[in-house]
């Protein structure tokens, strides 16, 4: 790891870490934002005592609708130790969750695989590693068994929409090739009394005024990802931001038979997973950062 020409993530904007934060936000030490019981990721994630989820400062796209804007852009979080980091890890396990859920961390890697190392063996949930899916496959090694559980996005299918609405070009490429290698990983999902223990469940937002790229997208993973190689988790919860974006749709919700057009094609190529229920698609179910900071 060099963190004087940092290249951790796809982008490898060759900052110098120990001085500066690279374009992601990251700087020389974990930052989180939220450490705490979550009771609102898929089913098989949350179970009934909660996903131990573990909120990381910075992301290294720019999602324009991105609605915790303030911990992946606007630098929001504490500083963590690896000790520290182990030591939520083994608290949030003690406080009964179904999963360690490390959302957005890619950025911090290193340290969390150094964390993951310390704590695995005292572990007796699964580790979910929830992320942009815009990884490094050499980086994503350094979380082999380590990580159970992958929760990847698959935003787009193509570069432009990709560099329009997160300021990534090579979004789609990148991130084939990463959930590529998490099946590689972890192989086909595997349950134990409703808990995924292990496997990859890709999420797919749809967004307003783009069904048919959604369509495009679930079609590409039912060819790629055949006989039930991985689970697919489809969100209609899209929040228009406070501030109106130049794209006209996506300053509304998605219609009732957007989402609905999506969920027909998936069921039609008999995908597996889990479909969100529209009503989620409210303010109250993003965490307030600022209010709560790290719970733990």
């Amino acid at each position: 790891m060099n963190l004087q020409h940092c290249t951790l993530c796809p982008r490898a904007c060759g900052a110098d870490r120990q001085n500066t934060a690279g374009l992601c936000g990251g700087g020389a030490e974990i930052r989180a934002a939220r450490a705490a019981l979550h009771f609102w990721e898929e089913p098989c994630i949350s179970g009934t005592g909660g996903a131990g989820a573990i909120f990381f400062s910075g992301c290294a796209l720019r999602c324009c609708y991105c609605q915790n804007r303030q911990i992946s852009q606007d630098g929001f979080g504490k500083v963590l130790s690896i000790a520290q980091l182990s030591e939520i890890i083994l608290r949030l396990q003690e406080k009964g969750a179904e999963t360690i859920d490390l959302v957005t961390g890619s950025h911090y890697t290193p340290w969390i695989a150094e964390s993951l190392q310390q704590v695995k063996k005292k572990l007796h949930i699964p580790v979910v590693w929830n992320s942009s899916g815009y990884e490094s496959t050499e980086i994503l090694s350094l979380l082999n068994g380590l990580v159970d559980v992958y929760l990847p996005d698959w935003k787009y299918l193509d570069n432009t929409m990709a560099a329009t609405y997160s300021g990534i070009s090579d979004y789609c490429t990148i991130t084939e090739q990463a959930i590529t290698e998490m099946v590689r990983q972890v192989g086909k999902p595997v349950f134990q009394n409703g808990i995924l223990k292990s496997g990859v469940l890709i999420r797919h937002l749809i967004l307003p005024g783009q069904r048919h790229a959604s369509i495009a997208l679930i079609q590409r993973i039912a060819e790629r990802f055949p006989n039930g190689m991985v689970l697919v988790s489809l969100m209609g919860q899209y929040t228009p931001p406070e501030t109106p974006l130049p794209d006209p749709h996506l300053n509304r919700r998605l219609t009732t038979m957007e989402y609905q057009s999506v969920l027909k094609v998936a069921q039609e190529l008999e995908m597996e997973g889990f479909a969100q229920d529209l009503s989620s698609a409210r303010n109250s179910y993003i965490p307030s950062f600022q209010l709560e900071g790290l719970s733990l």
